[in-house]
């Protein structure tokens, strides 16, 4: 049989999988691109425009129909998760392993560990003896060295998947699979976009206490130099939740520097630093963003600021469907032919609102 030399259009690529995955249950994208005689890249971008678009269901390799992912049927892998906090990021991290985990045939169980090093470890083990075959962690980097969380994550005894942590730091977390939020292209953008509205400085306010300010800083600084802009203040703030008094002669010492040295455009890491800034800006007379333009670092409740928070988020659902499918393939493969270790970073989005001065 001859094969057209001109390949499908998009709807008829999608028509064709809708069908066979009707009919078969599931498909595999190199077969169907072989079918429709177009590359293996063109099929997978395909698989997720339907599933984004709820009209069949992701897995590795292929795609399974709706009512086969919501059948039940017993789980093949049982995969603790040990996240630091029970709100701010982590839920609908959460939720994104949920979503396919049925697809994948996993079953998971949750552990949370308060930012406790001693609390993470005691869940671990608590999984391990639960009976999981893998492990998704974002372990508490406070009051721990690196080269501590290296060792301890690369002596588990099943596969392990390090969730938004850095891992080019030692040659340990380099052996361990990771999925990541690109945090430092997180910093390029919101930079970028404050240049591209006219800005020819742009000021950073950080809580250092994270593991993502690191990253944040470094993006800071690279677009700052990459743009050519010229020198602006950069502080670290406190959390505020435990001394607000801090936060705000913080803020107030910000706002200062930012007066003095004619800067007009502030990137602030988290939002909610970023919403106490705009609200001691409005108290001060200022516009926002007339006077001054705010991106904020994290997207959690930067809408519901007292001016719309532009704001550059994470992934996080994708971030946690991502995390999963890494460790269920890990569980699945050949030990005696294991694949090179995987770092996966996805890239934050920026959402613009009105505290920057751009048309959302």
């Amino acid at each position: 049989m001859t094969r057209s030399t001109r390949s499908p259009l998009p709807r008829a690529r999608h028509e064709h999988l809708l069908r066979e995955v009707e009919l078969r249950g599931s498909v595999r994208a190199a077969r169907v691109a072989e079918e429709l005689g177009v590359s293996e890249v063109t099929v997978r971008r395909d698989i997720v425009e339907l599933d984004r678009a709820g009209r069949l269901v992701r897995v590795h390799g292929g795609a399974i129909a709706l009512a086969e992912a919501r059948e039940p049927r017993a789980a093949r892998a049982l995969v603790g998760v040990v996240v630091p906090s029970a709100s701010a990021h982590f839920p609908l991290v959460v939720r994104g392993m949920e979503a396919v985990a049925a697809p994948l045939r996993a079953r998971l169980v949750l552990g949370v560990s308060h930012y406790r090093a001693d609390a993470e470890e005691r869940q671990v083990e608590r999984l391990l003896s639960l009976g999981a075959q893998g492990l998704v962690v974002a372990p508490t980097t406070r009051d721990r060295s690196d080269a501590d969380v290296a060792a301890w994550l690369a002596g588990l005894p099943v596969p392990t998947v390090l969730l938004e942590r850095r891992t080019e730091r030692t040659a340990a977390l380099a052996s361990v699979d990771s999925a990541r939020t690109d945090h430092v292209h997180g910093a390029v953008l919101a930079v970028e976009h404050l240049a591209r509205l006219g800005h020819d400085a742009v000021a950073l306010a950080s809580y250092d206490r994270t593991p993502t300010a690191p990253s944040v800083r470094d993006g800071y600084r690279a677009a700052v130099a990459d743009l050519g802009l010229r020198t602006a203040p950069t502080v670290s703030l406190p959390k505020g939740e435990d001394d607000p008094e801090a936060l705000d002669a913080a803020l107030e010492g910000f706002l200062d520097l930012c007066r003095g040295t004619g800067t007009r455009a502030v990137l602030v890491h988290t939002d909610d630093h970023a919403s106490r800034l705009v609200e001691a800006a409005l108290d001060r007379g200022l516009r926002v963003p007339e006077d001054l333009a705010v991106v904020a670092y994290d997207d959690e409740n930067a809408e519901l600021a007292a001016v719309p928070l532009t704001a550059v988020g994470s992934p996080r659902r994708e971030l946690g469907q991502e995390a999963l499918r890494m460790v269920v393939e890990r569980i699945a493969e050949d030990a005696s032919v294991p694949r090179p270790p995987r770092h996966v970073q996805l890239l934050p989005r920026l959402t613009v609102r009105r505290s920057c001065g751009a048309r959302p």
